[in-house]
């Protein structure tokens, strides 16, 4: 893992990055600088886009934070591991809370579902991205997971490519080893979809649906019946532990694992 600067503060901005470039702060960037962590002219930050890398910056202002002066490169752009993580909303604060898990295990896309148990039937895409924002800026991720607008799972499943590896948590499979379950799964290079069900789980007509899909790997989450966004945690870290970006995989080498972003890779 790289050496990163964890003591500056960290702005998503969405704006071209560039050395010389000015950009203008928003009212709730400045109020933060400002007001929350009490920063004026002159100090610096870090800022990214999802798209230009890291920037070292220098706040401008006469009486509050108002631009942003880029001066310098601290990161290359990366690219986070082809792994999207496909959910049963949940209400609320636990949806919130799940969204910045998923951002932190390093999935690169989230995709809500409605299941016949799903808990809420309709999901605020804008508070879902503001969650991926903030969680970006507070771990060190300067790729930001896209968030997919809620579909059907019947309408997720008939339109997947059929050729990356569904990772299907399902309490009611038998329990094994899943590290082993997933190391032997052929992930190949088209990524990894992996979904958790709603509190309720599977209907079973889903489930009947779920286990005709090809190259399918239907896991087990352990003896113990997980609440959802503990379910989310878990199986995020089981397949990253396995196939993803925490062995520190390259990009290109073979075994059936998804190429890693954590190494600062230049885009």
């Amino acid at each position: 893992m790289p050496e990163l600067d964890f003591r500056s503060p960290r702005l998503f901005v969405d704006a071209p990055l560039g050395a010389g470039a000015t950009i203008a702060l928003e009212r709730d960037q400045s109020n933060y600088l400002g007001n929350v962590l009490r920063l004026g002219t002159g100090d610096g930050v870090l800022v990214f886009n999802g798209r230009d890398g890291e920037w070292r910056a220098e706040i401008g202002g006469r009486k509050r934070p108002d631009t942003l002066a880029i001066i310098t490169r601290t990161r290359a752009q990366d690219r986070l591991p082809d792994v999207a993580y496909v959910f049963a909303p949940l209400k609320h604060a636990r949806l919130d809370y799940m969204v910045q898990k998923a951002v932190e295990m390093g999935a690169a896309r989230l995709v809500p579902v409605l299941t016949r148990f799903t808990q809420v039937s309709r999901v605020n895409g804008e508070r879902m991205r503001a969650n991926v924002i903030e969680a970006a800026e507070q771990c060190g991720i300067i790729s930001l997971a896209e968030v997919a607008d809620p579909l059907p799972l019947e309408r997720f499943l008939s339109g997947r490519d059929q050729a990356r590896l569904l990772v299907f948590c399902d309490e009611a499979a038998e329990v094994a080893n899943p590290v082993q379950a997933l190391q032997a799964a052929n992930a190949a290079q088209a990524g990894i979809d992996v979904l958790i069900g709603p509190e309720g789980g599977f209907a079973e007509e889903e489930r009947t649906l779920l286990l005709r899909q090809p190259n399918l790997l239907r896991l087990a989450l352990g003896p113990r019946i997980l609440r959802a966004d503990t379910a989310a945690v878990a199986a995020l870290a089981l397949v990253q532990a396995a196939l993803g970006d925490w062995g520190g995989v390259s990009e290109g080498r073979t075994g059936g694992r998804v190429p890693s972003a954590a190494r600062g890779e230049g885009a």
